[in-house]
């Protein structure tokens, strides 16, 4: 069954296809939800509510721009109003002068899996703007409107995310990062 079957199926509310729809794109979802949420139980909940948003919202896909585009921005909505719930992304501190920041290539260096395996031990704030901005394209200023903090708040939380990732890689032993420790280096 094609995609667009598969949605016009569900749209009719077929039970099956609404399973293979699901069966199709929670395994990747799942992932998208796992990079925000720290535990699996909360994780599994964000998408269960994310794919009901899906379901109860599919008559307002339009066929534009690809359908599991679509629904990475549902799951990611619904795990930032998830976090939202928990954390008060306002009470972050800013700062006006942080520490240089980790070169702009760095994140491209290292494996996916190392990358998605330390986000579980930043703090939620560094957590939610590394996300937005790194692996989803959001801008400074989009984040900003969507956590409710500043723009100032966005770039200093992924500057000491950038920071302490390189820092968790470094006391694992992560190759080729001797000259990213020391002032001046790496640049």
């Amino acid at each position: 069954m094609t995609e667009e079957d598969l949605i016009a199926a569900c749209r009719k509310e077929d039970r099956r296809a609404q399973q293979q729809l699901y069966e199709r794109f929670a395994p990747v979802m799942f992932g998208v939800c796992r990079r925000y949420i720290k535990t699996e139980a909360d994780a599994e909940d964000v998408l269960a509510e994310a794919f009901f948003k899906v379901f109860t919202n599919l008559q307002q896909y339009r066929g534009q721009g690809s359908f599991e585009g679509w629904v990475r921005r549902i799951v990611v909505n619904e795990a930032l109003m998830f976090l939202r719930k928990r954390h008060n992304f306002r009470l972050t501190a800013e700062l006006s002068e942080a520490d240089r920041p980790a070169p702009a290539h760095f994140a491209q260096q290292i494996a996916a899996n190392d990358i998605l395996g330390l986000l579980a031990f930043l703090p939620t704030g560094y957590r939610t703007v590394f996300n937005l901005y790194i692996l989803e394209g959001y801008k400074h200023r989009e984040i900003a409107d969507i956590l409710g903090i500043s723009i100032n708040t966005s770039k200093s939380q992924l500057i000491l995310a950038r920071k302490r990732m390189q820092e968790l890689l470094q006391a694992a032993g992560y190759p080729g990062l001797e000259n990213y420790g020391s002032p001046g280096k790496g640049a």
